[in-house]
């Protein structure tokens, strides 16, 4: 049975999101309707797509055919989004970052409770083969005693965020890179080494002139007692980079491929492992778990912890010093 799902914000990772099923049995889901802020620019390719154009997000909801939504909408409209969708009985599965205050995840997640529906959040990395290899090999403690980790999402992207675009919006994207790409960082953290409890965070602009940060780092303390570093640049060559090191080996994943081991004694190994579409797995992993099937893999205690880490980011860098994750 195909899932009837509608798209909010039609832009270009909207797009992406919808590209990735439509015209596929396989994933389990179709857009039948959407919306977005510029119903005109979307107009064409809702035609192509055999997408109905309704006026707004109320219309959407309002739409009997529709049983779920995707959100590829504004950061900072995602919570009332989700409690909004939830409250109409629909489905939700909604682009990162979930929210930008603990607080607003937390009220989204008990509508999406209250209401008994699925609740997905678009971390679509930990899709990646080559991370459930990382968490097989963690959970079989090959690296022994675990110490620290390293994380780095970087990309150039920022420079092309021009002033009416929401992206370019301090209030949207506090921390430069972080909401487009670092937050994935975070929650590939939380998925490997669990929760972060605390952060020293600093942001500025080396390069940008657009009034956003370029250079977003930070320290890290996780509740197991590892520590770690992460970094996302918003102007700069494209990088995935996570590695963790332990007392008996490192485990490195280069881009979403290219895996490495090495031990502290003996011969190591690099493995290349097969592409496969991120976006699709993810909304094929949703239908699944709305028709009864597995429960989506990113549990929503972990999209609540990875609001407030961002949360505490953005408090850390105004302050200038470490900040306790809430």
């Amino acid at each position: 049975m195909m899932l009837n799902v509608a798209i909010a914000g039609m832009g270009r990772w909207g797009q992406v999101l919808v590209n990735s099923v439509q015209g596929s049995n396989e994933a389990g889901l179709r857009f039948v309707a959407g919306c977005t802020g510029r119903p005109e620019r979307a107009a064409a390719y809702a035609a192509e797509k055999g997408i109905d154009l309704l006026p707004d997000f109320t219309a959407v909801l309002a739409d009997p055919r529709v049983q779920a939504v995707v959100l590829a909408t504004p950061h900072g409209q995602h919570a009332e989004q989700v409690i909004a969708a939830a409250r109409a009985g629909k489905h939700v599965f909604v682009e990162k970052p979930f929210a930008l205050h603990r607080a607003e995840a937390v009220a989204a997640v008990a509508a999406c409770r209250e209401a008994g529906v699925v609740l997905a959040l678009g971390h679509n990395r930990r899709f990646l083969p080559a991370v459930a290899e990382m968490k097989s090999m963690l959970a079989a403690g090959r690296l022994g005693t675990l110490l620290h980790a390293e994380g780095n999402f970087s990309g150039p992207g920022a420079n092309a965020y021009t002033q009416g675009m929401w992206r370019a919006e301090r209030k949207e994207s506090p921390l430069g890179g972080m909401g487009g790409m670092g937050i994935h960082m975070v929650d590939m953290l939380i998925n490997l080494l669990g929760p972060i409890t605390e952060v020293d965070c600093r942001s500025h602009a080396r390069f940008l002139t657009n009034g956003l940060d370029d250079t977003t780092t930070a320290l890290f303390a996780f509740e197991s007692g590892v520590s770690g570093t992460f970094a996302t640049l918003a102007f700069a060559p494209r990088c995935w980079r996570v590695a963790i090191f332990g007392t008996d080996g490192i485990l490195e994943l280069n881009g979403h491929e290219r895996l490495t081991f090495t031990p502290r004694e003996g011969q190591g190994w690099a493995r290349d492992f097969a592409p496969m579409d991120i976006e699709r797995a993810e909304l094929a992993a949703f239908a699944a778990a709305v028709a009864g099937g597995p429960a989506y893999p990113l549990p929503v205690e972990d999209a609540i912890q990875g609001v407030a880490v961002f949360e505490a980011m953005v408090q850390s860098a105004a302050a200038g010093g470490p900040q306790r994750v809430a």
